[in-house]
């Protein structure tokens, strides 16, 4: 297995381990057990900082360019305008 291949998995099991502590935290009632589970998710999240850092310098991973500011807009009026219930 090559690097880029091994950076990419890892990038994969990280964003997976973050998307499961988005579950767990809230439905969490013990404040310890809380407390601890996002002390190992913002170590994880530093964690999928570094390694993203590593695959752009690497050229593994290249972000998708920035939204242009009509596009930005376009998300914006959609997330505002009022929904009918």
């Amino acid at each position: 297995m090559n690097e880029k291949t091994m950076v990419a998995d890892a990038l994969v099991g990280i964003n997976g381990e973050l998307k499961m502590f988005g579950e767990m935290i809230p439905q969490t009632e013990n404040k310890e057990l809380k407390q601890c589970l996002k002390q190992i998710r913002n170590s994880c999240e530093m964690s999928q900082e570094k390694l993203y850092e590593v695959a752009r310098q690497k050229s593994y991973y290249v972000p998708a360019a920035k939204a242009t500011e009509q596009e930005v807009n376009h998300v914006k009026s959609i997330l505002t305008q009022p929904t009918m219930h």
